[in-house]
């Protein structure tokens, strides 16, 4: 047993809500409507140059439904493909979903936590876009507002704040006209964790012009910062966006990783990474239709994760193993 509590060789997001609930929790994707600073004109109209959202929503995730509406559909979808979740966290996911004015975000907020079935509420948003009045806001919700857990009874919400990082490289940052650079993550990291609430960090691995040992230092860096979970992703080029016109034109200033590498390639990296920090994700999946790169023989996530464990376990190796070696002067 590793000290994450469970025999697998990584500190898994499954396990992490079974350890917190005592059971499955589900995440219920939601598109509330919201925009993007920078895409709005609030920072820039060109938003960042490998973005297209909608290649991650599921089919009923549509802004013109309600919250409610959207909730209920997802609760229906995910009960035929996970018959063991009872409880689900309501997942506000595309674009920026903290860049409304304060009284509309509470107005959605308690929307989605009024669902039966919903015990909390996760938040993907950008690290420029949260302030103390946003997180003074949801602390006053979070103590006001009450939910029912098959598991535990009627109890607090779990909300949950996941910024869009992508990059600890500002060069990398500036390339992909992120906005934002790694300071403001940083500190939005910090001030979230200060609040109290658990925090989730995205990264994408294989942005242009990161070296292998870039990002393998990228490990040492998110192993310092406050986050209770993370997403990893491969880089895929997706259609219609300005990252796929660069590629088309200059395609030598990509290294993609084939699934043979990224295999070897995130293995090597989790070695790295805090055993405390939970892994949600460690690549990520479209349909096809959406890629300009090639997908990886279009295997559905979950055959990579056990691809990536079954591979674990042949090197022998687990979530922090090289941080463990250095500790003990290996």
């Amino acid at each position: 047993m590793y000290i994450w509590g469970d025999d697998r060789r990584f500190n898994s997001y499954n396990s992490y809500f079974t350890r917190e609930f005592g059971g499955r929790v589900q995440k219920i994707s939601i598109d509330a409507g919201f925009s993007c600073p920078n895409r709005d004109g609030t920072i820039s109209t060109g938003g960042c140059t490998f973005c297209r959202n909608d290649a991650f929503n599921p089919s009923y995730c549509r802004p013109e439904k309600s919250i409610s509406q959207q909730i209920e559909e997802g609760i229906e979808f995910h009960q035929r493909r996970y018959r063991r979740a009872k409880s689900y966290l309501a997942y506000f996911q595309p674009y920026t979903n903290t860049h409304k004015p304060i009284d509309e975000l509470e107005k959605l907020y308690r929307e989605a936590l009024s669902v039966d079935g919903v015990i909390g509420i996760v938040i993907g948003t950008r690290p420029d876009c949260i302030n103390e009045e946003i997180l003074e806001m949801l602390s006053e919700l979070e103590a006001k507002s009450e939910v029912w857990s098959v598991e535990s009874g009627v109890k607090r919400p779990v909300i949950i704040l996941e910024y869009g990082i992508e990059s600890v490289y500002d060069e990398t940052l500036r390339r992909v006209n992120r906005g934002h650079d790694f300071a403001t993550a940083r500190k939005a990291i910090e001030l979230t964790h200060r609040y109290g609430f658990p925090c989730g960090g995205h990264f994408i691995f294989g942005l242009p012009g990161e070296t292998r040992d870039m990002m393998f230092h990228a490990a040492d860096i998110i192993s310092e910062l406050p986050l209770t979970t993370v997403k990893f992703h491969q880089l895929q080029i997706f259609k219609d966006t300005a990252m796929a016109d660069e590629y088309l034109s200059h395609p030598s200033d990509f290294r993609l990783f084939t699934l043979e590498e990224y295999i070897e390639f995130v293995i090597d990296f989790v070695e790295r990474l805090n055993p405390n920090i939970v892994i949600e994700r460690f690549a990520g999946e479209v349909p096809p239709r959406f890629l300009v790169s090639k997908p990886w023989e279009s295997l559905r996530y979950d055959q990579v994760l056990a691809m990536i464990e079954k591979r674990m376990a042949e090197r022998d190796t687990w979530q922090g193993k090289m941080l463990e070696s250095r500790q003990l002067g290996v």
